[in-house]
C-alpha cells in the first residue's frame, strides 16, 4: 500500500515472498505511473553497445520505424515454445514491430514443441547440451554456430531449463535476455521454473506476480532486471490461474524488451542497472 508516495510494509497487502526491491520495481506497473516519476537521473548512463547515442544518426544501427537491417536473434527453448512463437510473430518479417528475425532455435530437448515448430517454419535448430551418447554441441561449438554460422546478434532464453555456459555468457554479454515467470528477485534460482514457480507464489500468499525480463549471467536468474509486468494473485487463484495470467504478459513484455534492445533503447545507469527508453523518450 502507498500513502503520500511512501510504501508501508505493515500493510496486510504486502506481497509475501517478494523483497522490497522487487516490489519497488513492480510499483510503476501496478499504479500505471510513467517511468518519468521516481526515476533516479544520472549523467553517466550508457546505451547498449549496439547503438551508443549515435543510433539517432548512424544508419547501421537499428531504430524503430527505420530501414536498418533486422537484427538476428537465436532463441533457446525447452518446451512448447509459446514465447518463441510470440517473438517470431512480433518481428518485422511477420508484420510486427520488432526489427529482428529469428535465425536459430536451440534446445536441450530436440523433440520438444518449440523445436518441432521451428523446423516446420524452416528455422535452423541446434541441440545443446546433448544427452549422454547423443549428438549435440559443446559450449565452444555452440558459440561458433551462433556467432560464426548464424551471425546471431542477440540470444533469448524463452523457457530454457539449462544453465547457460560461461563461454556463451561472455560471447553475449549484455546481449542475452531471459524471461522468468515471477517477479525477481523473489521466486528465482535453481529449480524455480514453470509450474514450480506459480505453486510457490500461491503458497506464499503473495498478492501479485508477473514476468521478469533480465540480462543473463552465469547464475540462474541473477542478471540485471530490464522490465517487469504485474498481475494480481487473487485469494482463490490456483497455480494454473496465475500461470495463465503471467503467460499473457510474458508474450507482450518479451517482445517489448527485444524491440528496445535491437533499437539501442536500453540504457545502463552508472551502477549498471538497465532501463528502457520508450519511443516517446520516457524512461521505463
Amino acid at each position: 500500500r502507498t500513502t503520500n508516495g511512501t510504501t508501508s510494509t505493515a500493510s496486510p497487502f504486502w506481497p509475501i515472498g517478494m523483497s522490497p526491491a522487487a516490489l519497488a520495481s513492480a510499483l510503476p506497473c501496478i499504479s500505471g505511473v510513467g517511468s518519468a516519476r521516481g526515476q533516479t537521473r544520472t549523467t553517466h548512463a550508457r546505451r547498449h553497445p549496439r547503438s551508443a547515442l549515435a543510433s539517432m544518426t548512424d544508419p547501421a544501427v537499428s531504430t524503430s520505424g527505420g530501414s536498418a537491417k533486422p537484427a538476428k536473434v537465436a532463441v533457446f527453448v525447452s518446451g512448447g515454445g509459446s514465447n518463441l512463437r510470440a517473438i517470431h510473430a512480433a518481428t518485422v518479417g511477420q508484420g510486427g514491430f520488432v526489427n529482428a528475425e529469428v535465425v536459430a532455435v536451440v534446445s536441450n530437448l530436440p523433440n520438444c514443441g518449440g523445436v518441432v515448430w521451428a523446423a516446420e517454419n524452416d528455422i535452423p535448430t541446434l541441440v545443446y547440451p546433448p544427452k549422454k551418447g547423443e549428438e549435440g554441441l559443446t559450449p565452444a561449438e555452440l558459440v561458433e554456430q551462433l556467432k560464426g554460422v548464424h551471425a546471431a546478434d542477440y540470444v533469448l532464453l524463452a523457457g530454457y531449463l539449462r544453465l547457460i555456459p560461461a563461454e556463451l555468457c561472455r560471447a553475449y554479454a549484455d546481449a542475452m535476455l531471459n524471461i522468468h515467470p515471477a517477479l525477481l528477485p523473489a521466486f528465482g534460482g535453481k529449480g524455480m521454473h514453470g509450474h514450480y514457480v506459480h505453486e510457490a507464489v500461491v503458497a506464499s500468499g503473495a498478492r501479485c506476480s508477473g514476468p521478469t525480463v533480465h540480462f543473463v549471467n552465469e547464475e540462474f536468474d541473477k542478471g540485471k532486471i530490464v522490465a517487469q509486468r504485474v498481475v494480481p494473485v487473487l485469494p482463490d487463484d490456483s497455480a494454473d490461474d496465475v500461470a495463465a495470467k503471467v503467460l499473457q504478459e510474458e508474450h507482450k513484455v518479451f517482445a517489448h524488451v527485444l524491440a528496445a534492445l535491437v533499437d539501442g533503447r536500453i540504457v545502463f545507469r552508472a551502477d549498471g542497472v538497465p532501463y528502457i527508453v520508450g519511443l516517446d523518450g520516457v524512461r521505463e
